[in-house]
């Protein structure tokens, strides 16, 4: 049987890496480099997706969208697209790549022809959001706030050399003027009609993350219970392969510690709810790697939908 074909345009980033490292993995499909000489060349990035299934975009945001057009040029042998920039995450006619968003979602990423891989913010964010929207907890007017903490690596080249040079702080928040690219998707995702208060941070560490929304019960729709929320992120997320829900019990909720570098190296989101009944107060927390589930390992789980392959 024949492989699926694979252009990563842009291959030498920290996404492409991640992808094309977890592709050489997987039996089902073989990636296709461009010479690096060419790497630039509209012409020959063209003439190589025109032979090619997919091919996934690993480039700033405007790239992006010369990328696509360049694409689409090539009319019925046009391959599919996954885009790993911010440029096409809400953008009419594609799909979000969140397979876990809803029960259907797995469905509309298989049969997309575009598909927009997620934020590393998002991920975190929208998985704790969404199901408790969906289940009325949450209305859609509710002022959310998310905070999070990332590794450095998912702040690009000059913030990676910054770090690994000891120039860096060795903590800062960023974003303060609210306005972070990653906003737009997370609201529209977690299906609110009021827009969330976004408030990144950046710690002296490689990868992994943590999001956390903070949660007066009281003010939420029938003043559930915090066991009621945690119910509604098992019921949707149940039979996941890559989302877990932690058990209230666990020893790690019950400790109300929290480190953020655990998920390093896997595919994996992992979710808790912390709450204090007392206070009528709750915290949701979904760590994850900001490489692997936050972008890369999204990435392959997304392409794997898209062309069949177990």
């Amino acid at each position: 049987m024949s492989k699926a074909t694979v252009f990563i345009d842009g291959e030498a980033g920290t996404t492409g890496l991640g992808i094309a490292e977890r592709l050489a993995h997987v039996n089902g499909i073989e990636v296709r480099s461009i010479d690096p000489a060419k790497r630039k060349d509209p012409k020959a990035r063209q003439a190589l997706m025109a032979e090619v299934d997919a091919v996934v975009l690993c480039l700033p945001d405007d790239a992006a969208i010369e990328a696509v057009a360049l694409a689409n040029e090539l009319g019925a042998n046009a391959p599919r697209i996954l885009d790993a920039s911010t440029a096409h995450r809400i953008a009419p006619g594609w799909v979000y790549g969140f397979a876990e968003l809803h029960p259907t979602q797995r469905d509309m990423i298989e049969g997309a022809h575009f598909v927009a891989n997620p934020g590393c913010y998002p991920t975190g964010g929208i998985a704790l959001i969404r199901p408790l929207v969906d289940a009325g907890f949450i209305l859609v007017d509710y002022p959310i706030t998310v905070n999070a903490v990332s590794g450095y690596s998912g702040g690009g080249k000059s913030m990676i050399e910054a770090y690994e040079a000891g120039t860096a702080p060795h903590f800062e928040l960023y974003g303060l003027g609210l306005t972070h690219k990653h906003v737009p998707e997370l609201q529209t995702y977690s299906n609110l009609n009021q827009r969330p208060i976004f408030v990144p941070s950046v710690g002296n560490f490689r990868q992994g993350m943590l999001v956390s929304v903070p949660l007066h019960l009281d003010v939420l729709d029938g003043k559930p219970k915090a066991a009621d929320l945690h119910a509604a992120l098992v019921d949707r997320y149940e039979g996941c392969e890559l989302v877990r829900v932690v058990p209230m019990e666990d020893a790690s909720v019950k400790a109300g510690r929290l480190e953020a570098e655990s998920l390093n190296n896997t595919d994996m989101l992992e979710l808790r709810v912390y709450a204090n009944e007392s206070v009528r107060q709750a915290v949701l927390v979904a760590k994850l790697d900001n490489l692997g589930k936050g972008a890369s390992g999204a990435a392959v789980q997304n392409l794997k939908l898209m062309l069949g392959v177990e």
